[in-house]
């Protein structure tokens, strides 16, 4: 089997696509602003994976003819909200001393790491409150046997929620489990399975 590599650089080459040169780290800025603003969404500047399958020519020149008739004014409105999303880290950039560099960084490495690798019992606590039980967390010999606490007299298995699509999988647990997803502001938790008798 024979395998190539095309670049960024190459394909544009290939395409007759333009190269814009940008100054260090400014697209870095840009993507993280254009994250916040979501000024590049579907609903501002349209569905462009469906757009470009749509458009039946075959270069650039083109296409930005037709985007711009069915899309006007995207590229405007895009650019004013990434522009006040600029101004507004902008702001916040100056905010940014070595005593804020120094409490992220804590936050980061202590607070954070803590939270992440030790939120198992946050679970047991608050699935043990939901139903009136209490709660432990397992002993090393529990935990070797796939028990990472107990919610009242039932032995659980605290499993993130891509667990579910790996469960026909190798790992037989044989007891029940709370399924969790991490979200943007915590975590979402799943306990139905000890709802089951």
């Amino acid at each position: 089997m024979k395998k190539t590599k095309i670049t960024f650089e190459q394909i544009k080459r290939y395409l007759d696509s333009p190269t814009y040169d940008f100054p260090k780290y400014t697209t870095q800025i840009l993507n993280l602003a254009n994250q916040n603003s979501q000024a590049t969404r579907p609903k501002i500047v349209g569905q462009l994976s469906d757009l470009i399958q749509e458009f039946k020519g075959n270069n650039l020149t083109k296409w930005e003819e037709w985007y711009s008739k069915k899309y006007p004014n995207a590229i405007e409105t895009a650019a004013k909200k990434l522009k006040e999303m600029v101004e507004n880290l902008k702001e916040s950039i100056s905010k940014i001393d070595d005593e804020l560099i120094e409490r992220w960084t804590k936050d980061l490495v202590i607070v954070k790491t803590f939270i992440g690798l030790k939120f198992q019992e946050a679970i047991l606590k608050k699935v043990a409150v939901l139903t009136k039980s209490n709660y432990r967390l397992a002993n090393p010999k529990e935990e070797s046997m796939g028990i990472d606490g107990y919610v009242g007299k039932n032995p659980i298995s605290i499993k993130p929620q891509t667990y579910k699509l790996k469960r026909d999988l190798k790992e037989v647990i044989k007891v029940k489990i709370i399924y969790y997803n991490k979200v943007k502001d915590g975590i979402e938790v799943d306990y139905s399975e000890i709802m089951l008798k």
